[in-house]
């Protein structure tokens, strides 16, 4: 028997590359970072060294590691019934689905469903299944910098070409549309008077039949289906300009093209908001959920829509299935997520956003020291650093991972105490850090996060 706390990291590292895949995430990094513990808004290494964490398992724990409540709801539910068949039902499966979709008709006034699976890509690759059950195409939009997953399927509507490419011809890829990266705009223009000139543009392709999607003699269109991520999450957390959304669905509803909207990243309050959508005052089709529903505590997924495409004589029996779509253990944990959404709704509603102020006023502040942040932005608790070169717009990818590697040392000093930073990257060219802290990050962790980005930046001066 293998005895852990008698294991180096050195030890460690040698078995994973040794008996692991390097087909994963780890080996993006030629020297993986080892953890043992981990608690609140912190990681902890072998020298019990704190690292504090802003990418929380890609927006995974908003509600923090180790919560408590979820951890014991887990262990209740490991008691009385931590297995059973998806064949039969169980108390908290309809429980938490009628939590989702009471929430969702008090934000939208739409009766609808929920459909459970594992893992975010299964919970898109499901959603394209209802989208063609319906439809009966299986066009789809997408936005450029979108990230939907790494299926076979959700690869087809994920913008980025690299996920493709070692697996053959993607017959059913996505017409990818420019999402408004207004610092970047795909069309050269300016946000404050450019009149969603984007949003023309796409009309533009419904103009002609010779534009080669819409039929107007028949009114049909052969995409029927636009899946968005309301706020860019690996695409560099970016979200778009006011209004943007509402001028987006009056084109799809023109021409009948239902909106798939993916809060797998950014939903459970990760903007201030249950769903980020609801900053934007649009009801979506169908909606995507993943991740911190249950706080990564147990891989779980899903979707709602709207009754019209969700009844049971609609997407009948069997349309889409996974041996643990409706696991408990899962079912538990995000029963519980849901009840702390619910009862804590007004303190997020109020503490995110002034949180998330303090925590800009330090980007701010750094992007006025260093000529090496080109911007800062985001909305709540889904924040970012765009670094470029000193010119305060050429993307430096360099800069970004070394900034990344340097926060992992561990010799970062705060309150004279070694400490340490976790940070994660994204963006169209890899230059963005995106910050996405627990939702209970306290006024003291975000001056903390703030000193020590402070300390990274000023050592590549």
């Amino acid at each position: 028997m293998i005895d852990l706390d008698l294991m180096s990291d050195e030890q460690i590292k040698k078995m994973d590359s040794e008996y692991c895949s390097f087909g994963d995430t780890v080996h993006y990094s030629k020297d993986p970072k080892v953890f043992r513990a981990c608690e609140g808004s912190f990681m902890y290494d072998a020298k019990d060294i704190p690292y504090l964490d802003l990418q929380m398992w890609y927006a995974t724990c908003n509600f923090g590691y180790k919560n408590k409540r979820i951890i014991n709801a887990v262990i209740d539910q490991l008691n009385t019934m931590p297995q059973i068949t998806p064949k039969f039902i169980y108390d908290y499966k309809p429980m938490l689905a009628k939590k989702i979709a009471d929430a969702n008709y008090k934000r939208f006034g739409e009766k609808g469903r929920v459909h459970f699976n594992i893992g975010g890509a299964q919970a898109i690759e499901d959603a394209i299944k209802l989208v063609r059950n319906y439809t009966h195409r299986n066009g789809m939009f997408a936005f450029m910098g979108g990230y939907h997953g790494r299926t076979i399927g959700a690869s087809c509507i994920t913008s980025s070409f690299r996920y493709r490419e070692r697996y053959g011809h993607f017959g059913d890829r996505a017409q990818f549309v420019p999402f408004p990266y207004c610092f970047r705009c795909h069309y050269g223009k300016k946000c404050e008077n450019c009149d969603f000139y984007c949003v023309k543009q796409f009309a533009k392709n419904f103009e002609s039949e010779y534009n080669s999607f819409y039929d107007k003699a028949t009114g049909e269109c052969e995409y029927k289906a636009f899946i968005a991520e309301p706020c860019l999450g690996t695409g560099g957390y970016i979200n778009p300009p006011a209004g943007y959304f509402k001028e987006l669905k009056k084109v799809l509803d023109e021409f009948g093209i239902m909106l798939v909207i993916d809060e797998i990243q950014m939903g459970m309050f990760r903007t201030g908001k249950l769903w980020a959508i609801e900053h934007f005052g649009i009801t979506p089709d169908v909606m995507t959920f993943a991740k911190s529903i249950t706080n990564g505590m147990n891989p779980l997924a899903g979707f709602w829509a709207k009754e019209k495409y969700i009844a049971p004589d609609v997407f009948v029996p069997g349309s889409a299935h996974s041996t643990y779509a409706s696991n408990p253990i899962g079912m538990r944990a995000g029963y519980e997520v849901m009840s702390i959404v619910e009862e804590q709704q007004a303190d997020f509603e109020h503490d995110i956003p002034i949180k998330s102020a303090r925590f800009m006023e330090g980007l701010k502040a750094l992007k006025a020291k260093y000529k090496n942040i080109g911007d800062v932005g985001g909305i709540g608790f889904a924040l970012r650093i765009e670094i470029t070169e000193k010119d305060g717009f050429t993307p430096n990818k360099k800069l970004c991972d070394a900034i990344q590697e340097e926060g992992l040392k561990g010799d970062l000093i705060y309150n004279g105490k070694k400490c340490g930073l976790v940070l994660n990257n994204g963006g169209f060219y890899k230059n963005i850090i995106t910050l996405v802290p627990s939702l209970y990050i306290t006024n003291e962790e975000i001056d903390m996060a703030i000193d020590l980005l402070d300390q990274l930046f000023k050592r590549f001066d």
